[in-house]
């Protein structure tokens, strides 16, 4: 199979666990084995292979920006860390949504936080930890009111 066709394969791969994270309220349980580990494992063993079958057919490295730059000149190696960012991205929507969950943030502020992870990876979860926060901040202050009232 060709480097294209296996680059589509793993984004619709990718796509279709980034949708059952935003279904989860219906299909929880469907939502995270499937986004939170069947889509990444696939993801991770496809990462594996093209790690394996191509490292040694390239230079570069981790040492400097620009061995970093040789590295992922390689088609097969960029793919790779392509296919690492997918499985990477999804793993922390997967996690956005089950602390959201057990945390009881309601979903329309996790949506958001969604879809920048989809496209932005780190910033989206900058912006979840900033919910999570505000959140338990809010929280903090209605508790502390509630007690302040019944005193009164």
């Amino acid at each position: 199979m060709d480097l294209d066709r296996l680059f589509e394969l793993a984004n619709l791969l990718a796509l279709t666990g980034w949708v059952a994270l935003l279904l989860s309220p219906l299909l929880p349980r469907v939502s995270q084995v499937y986004a939170g580990m069947a889509v990444p494992v696939v993801l991770a063993t496809l990462y594996t292979a093209l790690a394996l079958a191509f490292w040694g057919s390239t230079s570069g490295g981790f040492g400097s920006l620009e061995q970093v730059a040789a590295l992922f000149a390689s088609p097969p190696i960029l793919l790779a860390g392509w296919v690492h960012y997918l499985a990477f991205d999804l793993m922390v929507g997967a996690w956005e949504v089950r602390r959201a969950r057990a945390e009881s943030i309601a979903f329309v502020l996790v949506v958001p936080c969604l879809v920048l992870t989809f496209l932005f990876g780190p910033a989206g979860l900058l912006v979840f930890f900033g919910v999570r926060l505000a959140v338990r901040l809010s929280r903090g202050r209605l508790h502390k009111t509630a007690k302040e009232t019944s005193h009164d």
